[in-house]
């Protein structure tokens, strides 16, 4: 039982960074039906941006939290320059293309990213300094940190903002129309092209908090680390129906979770011939039953093709 206690508290963090990053992708493809495989990559630019930030000022003077801050919003403000730089130059010009084509795009996107960031950053692993200290807390017979509960706490305040934003606004109630027809919506007066471009910003701002969550949690970044946390969110957003807001939520809350008792119980379970590095594999298994069995995702409404 402490095991299993142990292994929710891990798998609520990780799902909560899972979730956020998964709605970067659900809002696009809600929205213009585009995966955008090179988020993960805009989530890595977040977190190189914020080591920067945070390394820069840690010797200032300031206090640890303030410096926090200050990275984490110069941080969103990047990736939101870069969101809407990648919709703009990326993305809108092959809106009326083949969908092969934008997704092959997405995916070259993604190198670039990647290859930029190795430039600037270079190859090696980067090592966050602790600018927040830890404080253990016990729970049963398990353990958690003042930083994990940040985490969830951050992201679930995050997550209420979106909901609100997009059931109680304006622009929530414009991005919902043009997801439901972008043809009768432009007719009615919505500026499509700056409904999507939110829809890529406010995407890129979530992935820089997550992106912040995950240097703060693993104290590590690596200009290749958006490429599985991408896919993995992906993954989340595909388990909770992707198009879908709180499947998104839910999808990535499930994923860290089963992500985490697996690490947990992969040894028990083979007998020690696999061990907790091999949680990745996880995620996969889950896409693979997904695809297969509900491919519309958990909360995603099945849909049949009209002729």
């Amino acid at each position: 039982m402490d095991t299993l206690l142990q292994q929710l508290i891990n798998g609520l963090t990780l799902g909560a960074v899972y979730a956020l990053v998964a709605l970067g992708y659900t809002m696009v493809y809600g929205i213009i039906g585009l995966i955008n495989f090179a988020h993960g990559e805009v989530v890595m630019i977040g977190t190189m941006v914020a080591f920067t930030v945070i390394v820069s000022l840690a010797g200032s003077g300031m206090p640890p939290l303030l410096i926090l801050g200050v990275g984490l919003v110069i941080s969103v403000v990047v990736c939101m320059v870069l969101g809407w730089f990648l919709e703009r130059v990326a993305y809108r010009p092959l809106r009326g293309a083949p969908r092969l084509t934008p997704l092959i795009t997405a995916i070259g996107m993604s190198m670039v990213l990647q290859n930029v960031a190795m430039i600037i950053w270079g190859r090696n692993y980067i090592t966050f300094p602790p600018m927040i200290e830890k404080h253990i807390f016990h729970l049963g017979g398990a353990t958690f940190t003042n930083v994990q509960v940040a985490i969830v706490t951050l992201a679930a305040l995050v997550m209420s903002g979106l909901i609100y934003l997009v059931h109680r606004t304006r622009l929530g109630m414009a991005m919902r129309a043009t997801a439901q027809n972008p043809q009768v919506a432009s007719l009615m007066g919505v500026d499509i092209n700056r409904v999507i471009a939110m829809a890529f910003i406010i995407g890129s701002a979530l992935g820089a908090v997550a992106g912040c969550m995950v240097g703060s949690y693993y104290e590590i970044a690596h200009y290749q680390m958006g490429f599985m946390l991408g896919l993995k969110a992906f993954t989340a957003a595909v388990l909770g129906g992707i198009g879908n807001l709180a499947g998104a939520m839910a999808g990535g809350i499930l994923l860290g979770v089963i992500e985490a008792l697996g690490a947990g119980y992969i040894g028990q379970l083979t007998g020690d011939f696999l061990g907790s590095h091999y949680q990745d594999i996880f995620a996969f298994i889950v896409l693979i039953v997904v695809l297969m069995f509900r491919p519309s995702g958990l909360f995603g409404e099945r849909t049949g093709d009209r002729a």
